[in-house]
């Protein structure tokens, strides 16, 4: 598996495939054709059918256009054999000859890839990527997943884990202290603030759901105004792992080593499923973004009460499993209806799977790596319609 830096990527809004993967796309095929007198870029499938709304087109002309004229041409009906979130890259020159033509997809993330590869491949670090390996080479050495992370990472990821956790809390704390309606056309209103200051008002146990939410829907928040973000492992499920290691900081007066340590965990299984499945909503649906969101909060959240290896494992099994099948259906194709209020959701059942592994042993019967697998099975097996087509589901009210 790569770096948990490739995970855990700093950027903004509203989605890191169908902002992030774009932008990226466009920068690496400018380096090439920089001479270029003209662009055109045909986005296809999932790409194309909620690029809109995910502001896919804003993110390639501020790379393209500040350099040359660029054409935007939307293909919703056409998708791609190889993954649903392609798109084509064509350069010309003054006299309209053809430079170069580049197809290459959006595989989640952020990241980009050619045909039949899984991902522009960085270097492989861990060698290991499954859970149950890693398991296994925790009970030989005595260490913990946080652990396997520093032996196999350079020194300086603690550092890059620090920037981190700073921008999910600049992140959290923007998201607070803003108000309004978010852009797009829904007419969502933020509602951080509102739960914030509601959850003032309750006992203990309802306050402390309350805060989780406020957080997390802070980030998503954030996110969806085009806001600065950390991936963890997506943006449209960037508020759940940030709302709850917020929550957990500021009422358990955690450290930040322990911060960074829980981090570290939580990106280890995030990067698990990116090797073995996909975070990619258009390829997997909202169980790849959300789903794994809330499985490597869970982790954290349990690795931070001071859960067992064990333990820890089952947390993430077990919030990944309750995420089996969720459709990716966004309404408008904007990240704002389901995704900001499943943010808020998951990261309280992060919480709840965190307290349930907590009152067990750790044993149990379906493995995350086993999850991995049929989460990587359902998502392929689920009709397009609902893997961020906004066509089928929730999204089917916006038509």
């Amino acid at each position: 598996m790569e770096s948990i830096r490739r995970l855990y990527k700093i950027g903004y809004g509203p989605s890191s495939s169908h902002t992030m993967g774009p932008r990226k796309a466009a920068e690496l095929f400018l380096e090439r054709n920089g001479s270029a007198a003209s662009f055109k870029v045909t986005l296809y499938g999932s790409l194309a059918a909620t690029g809109e709304g995910h502001l896919t087109d804003r993110a390639i002309l501020d790379v393209l256009e500040k350099k040359a004229p660029t054409e935007i041409i939307w293909k919703p009906e056409i998708f791609l054999p190889f993954h649903p979130n392609g798109m084509k890259l064509e350069s010309f020159t003054a006299d309209g000859s053809l430079i170069e033509s580049e197809t290459v997809y959006s595989v989640g993330g952020g990241d980009i890839c050619h045909e039949n590869e899984q991902r522009r491949q960085g270097e492989k670090i861990y060698d290991m990527s499954h859970i149950r390996e890693i398991m296994n080479w925790c009970d030989r050495t005595g260490k913990s997943y946080w652990e396997y992370v520093d032996h196999c990472e350079n020194s300086d990821v603690w550092d890059y884990l620090k920037v981190v956790w700073q921008t999910m809390r600049e992140a959290v704390e923007r998201g607070i202290e803003a108000e309004g309606v978010l852009p797009g056309g829904l007419g969502v209103r933020r509602k951080a603030v509102q739960y914030y200051v509601h959850a003032a008002g309750y006992s203990s146990n309802l306050k402390s759901r309350g805060l989780v939410y406020a957080y997390a829907l802070a980030v998503s928040e954030e996110n969806a105004a085009g806001g600065k973000i950390v991936t963890a492992p997506t943006c449209g499920s960037s508020g759940v792992v940030p709302g709850v290691l917020y929550h957990l900081y500021s009422s358990k007066n955690f450290s930040e080593q322990r911060i960074l340590r829980a981090l570290a965990t939580a990106a280890l299984f995030g990067n698990v499923v990116k090797e073995n499945a996909s975070v990619s909503g258009a390829e997997v649906g909202c169980q790849g973004e959300v789903g794994v969101a809330c499985a490597m909060a869970a982790a954290a959240a349990n690795q931070l009460f001071g859960g067992s290896v064990a333990q820890i494992e089952y947390a993430a099994e077990m919030a990944l499993e309750h995420h089996l099948g969720l459709t990716c259906d966004p309404v408008c194709g904007l990240v704002q209806v389901p995704c900001i209020e499943r943010n808020a959701y998951a990261a309280a059942r992060a919480l709840d799977s965190n307290l349930y592994s907590a009152f067990s042993d750790g044993r149990h019967t379906v493995s995350f790596d086993r999850i991995v697998e049929v989460m990587k099975q359902t998502g392929h097996d689920m009709p397009s319609l609902y893997k961020e087509t906004a066509k089928g589901g929730l999204a089917a009210i916006g038509e």
